[in-house]
C-alpha cells in the first residue's frame, strides 16, 4: 500500500492506496483508522480493478486536526464528497463506509449522487432506523458510550493506562467473542494516542449527539437534512449478527432493504460483530465484490 495525503476544506487528510481504476472510498468510524479497518477489502478491491482509498478522518492521525475544531457530521460528509474531488473520481466511484463512516456514506451519496455509482454500508443503518434504536431501552443500554463520551472525565478515563478502557471495548464489547482486536487497537493507539486527537474524536459525539440539542426540532431537522434521506444509488448494507452495539433481527433487516433503492441488497454476516470489515474479512469481501460485479 502506499501513503498519500491532501488537503480538502481547510485540513490535510492522509490516507493509504492500492490499485488503479475507478475510485473506491473506504471510511472508517470511532475508534479506528482507515488502513486498519479495510486492510482485508484494500488489496480486495485493487485486485478487483478499483482504485481503493482508505483516508483516516479528520482529527485521527495522520490526518490533520482542524483548526476550528469542527467534528460535525456534516463536515465528515463534506470531507467525503470532496476527496472524491481531488482524488480524481468520476461516476464509476463507489463509495464504502462503516460506523461512523457509514452515517457520512448515507448522506455523502444522497446529498451528491453524481459523485457515486455505488454504496455500501455496514454496521449502522439508515437515520430512520437508528434514531428509533437509540432511543429504545436496548438502545440506551448498547450504545452507552454515546452517554459516557459526553462527560469531561471521559478523557482521562480513555486515556488512563495507554488507552486500557478502549483496549477492554474493542475486545469485549465491539468485536464478537474470539476475535483478537490486537491489530484494530494498535491502530487506535496511533490515531488517538496525543490528547488532542482523543478530544477529537470524543468531539463526534458532543458535537452531534450534546445532551443539550439532542433530541430538540433543530437537531432533528438538521440531522434529517443530511442523512435522512437515502442513496438513490444500488445500495448494499452488511451487519454482523453479533453486532452489541447496534441490535438487527431478520425483520429489521427486510426493512431496510424494502426502504433502498432497486438494485440494493441487504446480508447478515454471520458471526460478526460492530467491526465487520475486520472481523469476517473473507465473508464481507465476498458479499462487497459481488455486488460491485453485478448488473442492475
Amino acid at each position: 500500500m502506499q501513503h498519500g495525503s491532501v488537503t480538502v476544506n481547510g485540513v490535510r487528510i492522509a490516507y493509504v492506496e492500492q490499485g488503479e481504476g475507478p475510485l473506491a472510498l473506504l471510511l472508517h468510524g470511532f475508534p479506528e483508522s482507515g488502513e486498519a479497518t479495510y486492510r482485508h477489502l484494500i488489496p480486495a478491491l485493487a485486485a478487483a480493478g478499483y482504485r481503493a482509498v482508505a483516508p483516516n478522518i479528520r482529527g485521527f492521525a495522520p490526518s490533520a486536526l482542524p483548526a476550528d475544531g469542527s467534528m460535525l457530521l456534516a463536515d465528515l460528509v463534506a470531507d467525503a464528497n470532496a476527496l472524491h474531488q481531488a482524488l480524481g473520481g468520476g461516476s464509476d466511484a463507489v463509495l464504502i463506509g462503516h460506523d461512523w463512516g457509514a452515517a457520512t456514506a448515507w448522506a455523502a451519496a444522497a446529498t451528491a449522487p453524481e459523485r457515486w455509482s455505488r454504496v455500501v454500508v455496514s454496521d449502522v443503518p439508515p437515520l430512520w432506523y437508528f434514531a428509533r434504536y437509540a432511543g429504545t431501552y436496548e438502545g440506551i443500554e448498547r450504545l452507552n458510550h454515546f452517554w459516557f463520551f459526553q462527560m469531561d472525565i471521559a478523557e482521562t478515563v480513555i486515556a488512563a493506562d495507554d488507552m486500557a478502557w478502549l483496549r477492554q471495548v474493542m475486545q469485549d464489547k465491539w468485536t464478537a467473542p474470539g476475535y483478537d482486536a490486537t491489530e484494530d487497537f494498535e491502530a487506535t493507539r496511533k490515531a488517538l494516542g496525543e490528547p488532542a486527537r482523543l478530544r477529537a474524536a470524543l468531539d463526534l459525539y458532543r458535537m452531534n449527539f450534546g445532551p443539550k440539542v439532542m433530541g430538540t426540532p433543530e437537531w432533528e431537522a438538521a440531522h434529517m437534512a443530511l442523512w435522512g434521506a437515502l442513496p438513490t444509488q444500488p445500495t448494499l448494507y452488511l451487519h454482523g449478527t453479533a453486532d452489541q452495539s447496534v441490535s438487527l433481527d431478520e425483520e429489521a433487516l427486510a426493512a431496510i432493504g424494502a426502504s433502498l433503492s432497486d438494485g440494493s441488497e441487504t446480508a447478515f454476516v454471520e458471526g460478526a460483530g460492530h467491526i465487520v470489515p475486520a472481523e469476517k474479512p473473507d465473508a464481507y469481501n465476498a458479499l462487497v465484490l459481488r455486488f460491485l460485479k453485478k448488473e442492475v
